[in-house]
């Protein structure tokens, strides 16, 4: 019987099997991702399952940095590493170096991952796309110093509008350091306020010589700039992050030249067209004032003052006699009124009954009597009749027998 080993002798002993296996040193994995952590040290954390089995991964710092994508739970990959035991827990677990997307490559798949992620947060909103200066004062061109693309940029902003002054801000436009230095050349010509508007690009490549221009950090550099960006990358057929992200894609470095600045033939062909409808314009004008000048000429009261100023005096004495017997008709028709108002308030005024033999009875303290009940034997009356008022003292009263008893 052998003597008994530790737990870490155990362990130890199995990594070492492993680690000498040639097949387990190196293997290749397509499974899906669940339970996807990142750490605070950078390390990632994962595991790799089927309908069946699972295993546990870890992908650390230095590898993972390479990623060109994203990964996310449910995700399809392939990845390769080396399996063996990690001591302390006696389980073993894959240690990956790789990672790619299943069925599709690597950039795509990271390309399509970024833009849409990207695209909603509303970084490509045209909403918050910025107009194009018409006539730019000063173009900066944010780009490689020794490509063609910068030279053909050059000559055609400088045949198109000589005006516009040229900087170039030298980056690399390829490579692990060329996202970071764009990234900065950009935040530098908004800092200084260097020019009106700015152009980035590069020449033609493959989908990674372009590869600088789908990093996320040009993008949101792109986004933060103040003064308007165009996107120049490669040729006509390729597309990258930048050209959603800047204010105004470009096809190619030499259209990005001839977007960024207006044709100064096409310019003096239109100066000459506003010169000669201006000129037309004034010749009409002309035209009717002296026209309207000839009218004027000929015109009764040009021709004769005096006599359109009788005729004016002539209306003035017709529209007074006209005011003098409407105002008279108006007085009339006012007259009448009054009379028949009069009228009939004097047929309605009680001092007109009186007059026909009737009289007001009133108390002493000013009442009109107009019942008997109102009245007492002895109480002192006044009776006014139509040219005075009687003093009497009522000896007696009595009701009509025709009047209903109240």
């Amino acid at each position: 019987m052998t003597e008994p080993i530790s737990v870490t002798a155990l362990n130890q002993y199995v990594k070492g099997l492993l680690d000498r296996d040639r097949l387990l040193s190196q293997v290749l994995v397509r499974s899906e991702i669940s339970n996807y952590k990142v750490y605070p040290s950078g390390h990632h954390y994962f595991t790799l399952k089927d309908a069946e089995s699972s295993v546990r991964c870890v992908m650390f710092r230095r590898e993972a940095a390479r990623l060109r994508f994203r990964p996310e739970n449910g995700m399809k990959v392939v990845v390769s590493g080396r399996v063996t035991v990690f001591p302390r827990d006696g389980a073993y677990q894959l240690y990956c170096n790789q990672m790619v997307p299943d069925g599709v490559g690597e950039l795509a798949f990271a390309f399509e991952q970024l833009k849409n992620r990207l695209h909603r947060e509303g970084l490509f909103d045209p909403a918050r796309k910025k107009p194009l200066p018409a006539f730019p004062d000063t173009i900066a061109l944010v780009t490689s110093p020794a490509g063609a693309a910068v030279r053909d940029m050059i000559r055609i902003l400088g045949a198109r509008w000589p005006l516009a002054k040229v900087l170039v801000i030298p980056v690399r436009v390829q490579g692990v350091e060329a996202p970071e230095e764009i990234c900065q050349a950009l935040d530098l010509v908004n800092a200084a306020d260097m020019a009106d508007l700015i152009i980035t690009g590069r020449g033609g490549g493959s989908m990674e010589d372009l590869w600088a221009f789908n990093e996320e950090e040009v993008a949101r550099a792109i986004c933060r700039s103040r003064i308007p960006v165009i996107s120049a990358v490669g040729h006509e057929p390729d597309v990258t992050i930048a050209d959603f992200a800047a204010d105004v894609r470009a096809s190619t470095p030499s259209n990005g030249a001839e977007l960024a600045v207006p044709h100064q033939q096409d310019l003096r062909d239109r100066l000459a067209h506003l010169s000669v409808r201006l000129e037309q314009g004034m010749e009409r004008e002309l035209r009717h004032r002296r026209e309207r000048l000839d009218r004027l000429k000929t015109s009764p009261f040009l021709q004769s003052p005096l006599r359109t100023i009788q005729e004016k005096r002539l209306l003035l004495d017709y529209q007074q006699q006209r005011l003098v017997r409407g105002m008279a008709t108006c007085l009339s028709g006012y007259q009448q009124t009054v009379g028949r108002l009069a009228a009939s308030l004097e047929a309605l005024s009680p001092f007109k009954v009186l007059g026909r033999g009737y009289a007001i009875t009133k108390k002493q303290d000013g009442v009109v009597v107009s019942a008997i009940r109102q009245v007492k034997v002895g109480d002192t009356l006044s009776v006014q009749v139509s040219d005075g008022t009687i003093t009497c003292t009522a000896t007696g009263k009595e009701k009509h027998r025709w009047r209903k008893k109240s």
